[in-house]
């Protein structure tokens, strides 16, 4: 009973109190709010491509509550950009309230068609403003977005069962039915230039018998799940050619994702890899920076080929979210090649192989969650869905005047099944490498570091001297314990380091010749 009449009671003052309540007072702005930026940059998009959404907040810093007569585009109805004001969608919105110290929320994104505009040279600046109350109270902020012309290569699209296509591979002489969204380019798609970008959504495969040619300067973006696949017959050939401005890299070939918002610059794992299916013959790619895959390149089979399937020089692969470059039972040869920041291994040379590195720096400090796997990665077998494994030679693995080096130790594993049949080479010559094993978990011959055999002129667990090896930044100061440390007959083999600069007198470990870094204020 009590409780029931306490119930009745402060049901009865709520009643009450509504009932006197007076409405809120709401007056007109006055040119007084405030923003929290005054312009909106949306960063790059490409034609026809929608934006990601961005944010304004509109502060009532006033102790009144206030309504806000207009807010709309400037540009009005035509303009190619869309607000969402307090949930609703629009590009013009009436008498939005405002309570007294309190924000609001506006949301903008774009989707713009470069071709409606003249004489765009593959570039636009588009502009509009949002526009607050007007007349004398007018306040406005600035919304721009450079919009960038691209050529698109994507999989066509069923018209009646919305199906997306997808792509048969010839696999080991057979033709294998995948569930990969994607086509083969056709003959007119087969030189990438550096006029416009290229954006691919889903996979590109280069058909049986055909080079893909990408040209210096090429820049290639591809879509979330989307990658490169270079089909049984087929070649790339990526022509990059040193660049003179290091931050524009005007001239290598580029390969990222498709996001091209500041936040998403190093983000791992925004599209898929570039593929060198097994049947792929002489794949070139010089100056080339592979950043943000899920695997930089996916290199599989033909491990006694004449001519390797993959020869890499001068070239860059960073934020892989699992392998920077993984080869499997194939034939890799690397020169002035830099690897970072892989969610897995830098380097994994797996199912044995041929892999000859010469001048690189292998390197791994991800710190984008636990690694599990070593900056290099070595093994010789394979287990099948039945638990059968099947154990190949690893014919050669040899890594010259190189850095093996990261945030994790050691940054070396040998994972060999032994087998009298099969063999296991591979040697380190005159690297730097991160190997400490403190407590005794490594043995075996393999791990024998005074076996000249596999081990000759190494330096362990001394400082490489890396700028910043969390922003990629490789190059070497002038406290580096790889100073001089090269072998000269391998640096005769690759004399100029990754910036042009001759190594013939006096070599440094690593793709990098050192300098002295300046001071930092």
């Amino acid at each position: 009973m009590k409780r029931s009449f306490y119930i009745i009671f402060t049901l009865g003052f709520l009643i009450f109190w509504s009932s006197c309540r007076k409405d809120f007072d709401f007056s007109p702005s006055t040119g007084r709010l405030e923003f929290s930026k005054d312009t909106i940059y949306l960063d790059t998009v490409f034609t026809n491509t929608g934006s990601s959404t961005y944010n304004l907040k509109v502060y009532n810093r006033s102790n009144d509550d206030i309504f806000i007569p207009s807010i709309k585009l400037a540009l009005g109805e035509s303009s190619n950009y869309r607000l969402s004001v307090d949930g609703l969608a629009g590009k013009q919105f009436e008498n939005i309230e405002l309570l007294a110290k309190d924000s609001l929320f506006i949301f903008v994104e774009t989707t713009i068609d470069i071709n409606s505009f003249p004489d765009t040279n593959g570039t636009f600046l588009y502009t509009d403003k949002i526009e607050f109350d007007s007349n004398s109270n007018l306040q406005t902020v600035e919304l721009v977005t450079l919009i960038q012309d691209a050529v698109f290569i994507y999989p066509n699209r069923d018209n009646t069962t919305k199906v997306i296509e997808t792509l048969t591979l010839s696999v080991g002489g057979e033709l294998v039915e995948t569930e990969l969204q994607g086509r083969e380019l056709l003959p007119e798609e087969l030189t990438f230039t550096n006029n416009k970008p290229y954006v691919v959504y889903g996979f590109a495969a280069v058909p049986n018998g055909e080079t893909l040619t990408i040209d210096a300067g090429a820049r290639v973006y591809f879509h979330s799940d989307s990658g490169l696949i270079v089909s049984d017959g087929a070649s790339l050939q990526v022509n990059g050619t040193f660049s003179n401005d290091q931050d524009t890299l005007e001239n290598e070939v580029i390969f990222e994702g498709d996001r091209l918002e500041p936040t998403f610059s190093d983000v791992p794992g925004q599209w898929g890899t570039i593929w060198l299916l097994d049947g792929s013959v002489n794949n070139i790619i010089n100056y080339a920076t592979i950043k943000n895959a899920t695997v930089g390149i996916l290199c599989d089979g033909n491990p006694n080929d004449v001519n390797n399937k993959l020869t890499i020089t001068n070239s860059q692969i960073y934020n892989s979210s699992s392998f920077g470059i993984l080869g499997r039972n194939t034939s890799i040869v690397g020169e002035n090649v830099v690897i970072n920041n892989a969610g897995q291994s830098s380097f994994a040379g797996t199912i044995g192989g041929k892999y000859n590195f010469t001048h690189s720096t292998i390197v791994n400090y991800w710190d984008n969650g636990f690694r599990s796997a070593p900056s290099v990665f070595l093994n010789n077998y394979v287990e099948s869905e039945n638990n059968t494994v099947i154990i190949t030679d690893l014919t050669e693995a040899n890594f010259n005047n190189c850095i093996i080096y990261g945030n994790d130790n050691p940054e070396i594993l040998l994972d060999e099944i032994e087998d009298e049949a099969v063999s296991f080479n591979f040697k380190f010559t005159n690297c730097l490498i991160r190997f400490e094993d403190n407590n005794n978990n490594f043995t075996g011959a393999n791990y024998d570091l005074n076996d000249t055999n596999r081990y000759e002129n190494n330096i362990f667990n001394e400082n490489p001297d890396f700028k910043d090896p969390d922003l990629n930044m490789l190059i070497i100061g002038d406290e580096s314990a790889a100073i001089n440390k090269g072998l000269a007959a391998f640096a005769i083999q690759v004399p100029f380091d990754i910036l042009n600069v001759n190594r013939t007198t006096s070599p440094d470990l690593g793709a990098y010749q050192y300098i002295t870094f300046p001071e930092e204020d």
